[in-house]
């Protein structure tokens, strides 16, 4: 087998290193999770993770950036196909559960708790939090009728699912077992009503 070069070994390094670091923010959570643990996971040194990353933050920002396109292409694929209200609740709720059993929310929270008084973190949550609402906005409208369209409030009906969805997420941290139930009958009340 012929030998990395120097350029290959380096992003075969950091990929190992972003896996490891993934497995254990979602197992443990981003306080809980030290480099030290990481580079042993990966099996590097924290030189090898230093040489490759600024920190703990870089790294959990990466992590999140890949969560976030799972999530989307996730959600994506829950709605595609998703005609009715019924049928677009029963989705969000399937993505919500998987989601929120993944630590995803956990570690995440933790993350940007810890972040805040970073300018460049924080508004990488707000521009996440956009894109996360225009993508909502945009799948209702695509089942709306042209003439809805204009007159309902789907931006700010978009926001509330993305809140909704996040206080949720948050409840689920303190409590495993709080059922969906009532989320998914909210939401497909409230699509039912414009759809």
């Amino acid at each position: 087998m012929p030998r990395l070069t120097r350029a290959e070994s380096q992003t075969r390094n950091r990929e190992q290193v972003l896996a490891a670091a993934r497995e254990l923010f979602l197992r443990d959570g981003y306080r809980a999770t030290s480099l030290a643990a990481v580079a042993d996971a990966a099996g590097f040194s924290t030189g090898v993770v230093y040489s490759n990353f600024s920190g703990k933050p870089e790294l959990a920002l990466l992590v999140v950036q890949g969560l976030q396109a799972e999530h989307t292409e996730a959600v994506r694929g829950a709605l595609d196909h998703a005609r009715t209200p019924e049928a677009l609740a029963r989705g969000l709720r399937d993505w919500a559960e998987a989601a929120f059993a993944s630590g995803w929310p956990r570690f995440e929270l933790e993350f940007a708790l810890d972040t805040r008084s970073d300018p460049q973190t924080v508004e990488f949550f707000v521009e996440r939090q956009r894109y996360g609402a225009n993508l909502v906005a945009g799948i209702i409208r695509e089942r709306l009728p042209a003439e809805l369209t204009a007159v309902l409030p789907l931006d700010a009906i978009a926001d509330a699912v993305i809140d909704l969805l996040i206080g949720f997420a948050i409840r689920r941290i303190i409590d495993p077992a709080a059922p969906l139930d009532r989320v998914e009958h909210l939401l497909r009340a409230t699509l039912a009503f414009q759809i």
